[in-house]
């Protein structure tokens, strides 16, 4: 497999090649590596995915564009094209071609603290200062980062990354082409307590575990309880974008993807293939169908049976029900004076009458 570490070139033909694409124009530009339409320079591949944007191709400085396989340009264009089948899938494998992540030696490091019991795979890489404990099962080429902690019994599997600061409590399960990024916790204890007679809250022990699927992405200081009992499961496919809480015995289903800030309460369980906003916040022991949208900062109070449905607001009304119903809000303060003067002039009519 072909890597293109930065400040290598490459010619505009091989990448065509790579990603499956048509070459327009000069094969052999030489390109250094990607940018955006608007700061692209010489040397660079940039990409066209909008149509209405389409403005960008005859300003942009880039050497060479992706563009859609049907794309037609309205004007002279001095640009070498490669035309493909879906620019952002091709853009997804270019951007991986041109690697250039953090470094990490191929060894487990003097500086790793690894118990003699823990089983690695092969090309296992641990960085400085990982601490990792008895009876951890680590897979075939495996990047852990410094300053990790992987708790007792922890099983990860095949060409998962940890980044640095990751907390694997005990007993977690992180199944194969993971990535999870800095300071992730995942297996804290969840919000679990008893509120006794005399006022005083005991704890609630959770002896359960979290399990994360393979081809799982889990951003920056995102936390992920362990179950009560039972586990917490993150569904194959899954991507979690920074910040985000998971609570105890949440299911989150395979390819749904969850945006920053978002807070899903104990024992809820969101379906395959959703699309949930930044900063939504679900309630307890609600669920969620699959391929359901939730707009940003929206409140889901209650369970939602349909679908593929949308929906926004808090409490979350229909998405299409609620832009209706915020564009009546809208008029409100209009409206109210309308009916000020409509009042006021049936008073007036009702005293001549009477007159």
């Amino acid at each position: 497999m072909l890597y293109v570490h930065l400040h290598m070139q490459i010619t505009a033909q091989l990448i065509a090649e790579l990603i499956g694409g048509e070459i327009v124009g000069n094969g052999e530009e030489v390109i250094s590596g990607p940018a955006t339409i608007e700061n692209a320079g010489p040397g660079h591949i940039t990409f066209l995915g909008n149509p209405k944007y389409e403005s960008f191709i005859y300003q942009t400085n880039a050497s060479v564009v992706l563009v859609d396989k049907n794309f037609v340009p309205k004007e002279p264009l001095d640009k070498v094209l490669i035309k493909v089948k879906d620019v952002y899938a091709a853009l997804s494998t270019l951007v991986a071609k041109f690697s250039n992540s953090m470094s990490i030696a191929p060894i487990v490091s003097s500086l790793a603290s690894v118990h003699p019991s823990v089983t690695l795979g092969e090309h296992v890489s641990i960085d400085d200062f990982s601490i990792i404990k008895p009876n951890v099962k680590i897979g075939n080429s495996v990047k852990i980062y410094g300053q990790v902690f992987i708790g007792d019994g922890v099983t990860i599997g095949n060409n998962t990354v940890i980044y640095p600061g990751v907390k694997i409590y005990h007993n977690c399960s992180i199944g194969d082409h993971c990535i999870i990024h800095s300071n992730v916790v995942i297996g804290s204890d969840g919000f679990g307590f008893v509120k006794t007679e005399n006022g005083v809250y005991n704890k609630i022990e959770h002896v359960g575990s979290v399990v994360v699927e393979d081809n799982v992405e889990i951003g920056a200081n995102t936390v992920i309880d362990r179950a009560v009992m039972a586990q917490t499961i993150i569904r194959k496919g899954a991507k979690l974008d920074n910040l985000i809480q998971i609570a105890h015995n949440v299911e989150i289903g395979q390819n749904t993807v969850i945006a920053a800030q978002t807070g899903i309460a104990g024992s809820s369980k969101i379906g395959d293939s959703c699309v949930v906003g930044g900063q939504v916040g679900v309630a307890g022991h609600v669920k969620i169908a699959d391929e359901v949208m939730i707009q940003a900062q929206s409140g889901i109070s209650s369970t939602i049976e349909k679908k593929g449905s949308k929906w926004y607001g808090s409490p979350a009304l229909d998405y299409t029900n609620y832009l209706k119903s915020y564009a009546y809000f809208k008029q409100l303060p209009e409206w109210a004076k309308q009916i000020k003067i409509l009042k006021d002039t049936l008073s007036s009519l009702n005293n001549k009458v009477d007159l």
